[in-house]
């Protein structure tokens, strides 16, 4: 069985990577075409010397990412997402704007050829969403058949966030630059972060004691090895237009649906806008208005992610014919799967708080600092 898991992961997986590669080779190319074409020639910042190397996207004088690279930057970022639910989309924002340079690379087009910053910010914004959405697929599988998914619950908000996670890329794509994307990116992050740091104190533990009940029953059945531990995960005992009740580990949950899908609505729009899952917006909204353990909290969310994703992309490629460095991604999204198989695995030896703790931690720093770079030039 466990055996039959695996393949099926894998075979998953390598449906959507050669899936990602054949949709991404007919994008249209054509506005990329146009915006390099538009844009000056010569060997100074926001110029293209058409006598240099091609990098990024085929870019003359892009900048060439390692491809190696790409792969252990995916393994770190499949890893973090399924680890915890979120921050894949932000750590492959990071990797693509700051470690690999591409961030600082567009905004040397920001005065000389607006179009291709853009376009640049948009290439961005889609792979990311790419590495993410491969991520949120292989980890709603293994946290499904490890019984830590509440499907109703990932259902509601991932029908929710169809409509935003189309409506934002048809509003914003062509229009929005890297110096604002990287600020309103920021910010956002920074924002959640603080929210979910209080539900790490003392007061805001208080009012989660049924999830607090049902993260100690589980991780002492890790800790036992007792019986079958998927056969004491998630079951849901009844549907309802107005409440669902499922149970985890013996403790008992319900849920209005419509508050999942208003929800998923919004945190599609926010996160197709920054160009993330959204992740890190669904593990507060299920940790704080659902109230549930974080052991259950990263296979929803990577469901309603993985539902977004698909949305999102289709719509910035094929709609707004956003195109991406194919090669590149297709790199990534090898140590992807490599992360996103680990991560379910070890996410259950790391107590609750500490899951929620190293969400803070990353959200603060990250927030912090490309609110810091965004709106007024700092660097830390």
């Amino acid at each position: 069985m466990r055996n039959r898991t695996w393949c099926t992961i894998f075979v998953l997986a390598a449906l959507v990577a050669v899936s990602t590669l054949v949709l991404t080779g007919v994008a249209d190319a054509g506005k990329l075409e146009d915006a390099i074409a538009q844009t000056p020639q010569g060997t100074e910042k926001g110029m293209i010397n058409p006598d240099a190397p091609k990098g990024f996207m085929g870019i003359p004088g892009g900048p060439s990412p390692f491809w190696f690279y790409g792969i252990l930057w995916g393994i770190w970022v499949g890893w973090i997402f399924s680890t915890v639910g979120a921050f894949g989309g932000i750590m492959a924002g990071v990797g693509h704007i700051s470690v690999f340079g591409l961030g600082d690379y567009a905004a040397t087009f920001r005065k000389t050829s607006p179009s291709l910053n853009a376009l640049l910010t948009d290439s961005i914004r889609t792979s990311n969403q790419y590495l993410v959405g491969l991520s949120a697929l292989m980890s709603s599988i293994t946290y499904y058949r490890m019984g830590r998914l509440v499907l109703p619950l990932g259902a509601a908000l991932a029908l929710g966030g169809i409509a935003g996670a189309y409506l934002i890329p048809v509003l914003t794509a062509g229009k929005i630059s890297l110096k604002a994307y990287v600020g309103y990116f920021g910010i956002i992050v920074l924002i959640i972060g603080c929210f979910l740091f209080y539900d790490t104190t003392p007061a805001g533990q208080e009012k989660k004691k049924k999830a607090k009940a049902a993260a100690n029953a589980f991780q002492e059945a890790v800790k036992k090895g007792s019986g079958d531990v998927a056969a004491q995960g998630v079951r849901v005992k009844s549907w309802g237009l107005t409440k669902i009740e499922f149970s985890f580990f013996g403790v008992e949950f319900s849920f209005n649906p419509i508050w999942p899908l208003v929800g998923g609505f919004v945190i599609a729009a926010i996160s197709a806008f920054i160009g993330v899952g959204g992740g890190f917006l669904y593990v507060p909204f299920l940790t704080s208005v659902t109230s549930l353990p974080m052991y259950v909290v990263a296979g929803t969310s990577a469901l309603a992610v993985f539902i977004s994703m698909i949305t999102s992309i289709f719509t910035f490629m094929f709609v707004k014919g956003t195109p991406i460095d194919f090669l590149f991604v297709g790199a990534e999204l090898i140590g992807i799967a490599i992360g996103s198989v680990v991560g379910p695995y070890t996410s259950k030896y790391i107590p609750d708080i500490w899951l929620k703790r190293l969400f803070v931690i990353l959200a603060l720093y990250v927030g912090l600092k490309y609110t810091l770079r965004g709106f007024f030039g700092i660097n830390i």
